[in-house]
């Protein structure tokens, strides 16, 4: 039921994006302006889904949810980082290909899905995993994509998300409930960002030179590995290590980790990309690939954790 539900609600998403993408190349608006979304995506909507995220009544099982999400978002980018490792030499992967591999959509694409399939009392685990993402990559992806060592503690402080899941995390922990009218404001926009973060994927893929996506001859290896080969083994991982009876309702939480490690590459790896000159328009292939190839093994994935 939920493999079904998550597919139809990948076509729906990638219905939305050929609305963003169909308004560009009939010239109503320009590609540009999916900055603006970006923009209010990450500054305003994401910011308002994560708190209200966790605007939800304390109890221990929903607690030990959430450290049991933190511990499994831990534990899977640990693999990650050591299979990127141990395979980066004799593939002899570009730094763009690693970090495509490590990080995932987490934000625009799981949140969305967790909310639409699952319901909103679960998006305070997808928050979990995009937490431990956010402060791995400002540290381990920014030194990498700029080939020095150092830890910008500004970026990851600053913020906007992970200042939202803090401020969360407290008013979950004390109790504090936010005012009926801002919290319905905040509700309200936190709908939005399924259809907003589609949208502005769509316009941006109107830039994208599909010639180049299928010539490029190391794309579908590094497709294969970040849509498959990693997933199969967190899969296994997450299946059959006995952390999903630690918590009540542990499967549903180890899934949505799942769900997680199963999307395209994360969109911020094409702006790292292009901040420190590291082949931006080959990051962006990578993302556009995963996202097409992301419509048949993310129902795949789950029918078989699920199975």
């Amino acid at each position: 039921m939920i493999t079904l539900q998550l597919l139809q609600q990948i076509i729906v998403f990638f219905l939305m994006m050929s609305c963003g993408f169909t308004v560009v190349k009939c010239g109503l608006i320009d590609a540009k302006s999916s900055r603006t979304l970006s923009v209010i995506c990450i500054y305003i909507i994401m910011p308002c889904v994560m708190i209200n995220a966790f605007q939800i009544e304390y109890s221990r099982s929903i607690r030990n949810g959430f450290l049991l999400a933190v511990a499994a978002a831990i534990l899977i980018h640990i693999f990650l980082l050591v299979f990127v490792q141990i395979i980066g030499k004799p593939l002899k992967l570009s730094v763009v290909e690693k970090e495509s591999i490590i990080y995932s959509n987490s934000g625009n694409l799981v949140i969305p899905l967790v909310t639409v399939v699952l319901g909103e009392k679960w998006v305070i685990y997808a928050s979990a995993f995009l937490s431990v993402q956010m402060i791995l990559m400002w540290t381990h992806g920014q030194s990498l994509m700029e080939a020095k060592a150092g830890i910008n503690w500004k970026k990851i402080l600053c913020n906007i998300n992970l200042i939202a899941i803090i401020l969360g995390i407290v008013l979950f922990f004390t109790q504090i409930r936010l005012p009926v009218i801002l919290g319905n404001t905040m509700s309200q926009i936190s709908a939005t960002l399924g259809p907003v973060c589609m949208i502005m994927l769509g316009m941006t893929m109107t830039e994208v030179k599909w010639k180049d996506i299928f010539s490029h001859s190391r794309i579908y290896l590094i497709t294969i590995l970040k849509m498959v080969v990693t997933p199969l083994l967190i899969l296994l991982f997450l299946k059959y290590l006995p952390l999903a009876s630690m918590v009540k309702d542990g499967k549903t939480i180890l899934l949505i980790s799942l769900m997680a490690v199963i999307t395209p590459s994360a969109t911020t790896i094409v702006q790292l990309a292009q901040l420190y000159d590291q082949d931006p328009v080959y990051a962006s292939t990578i993302n556009v690939m995963t996202t097409l190839v992301s419509i048949i093994t993310m129902p795949l994935m789950v029918m078989l954790y699920l199975a």
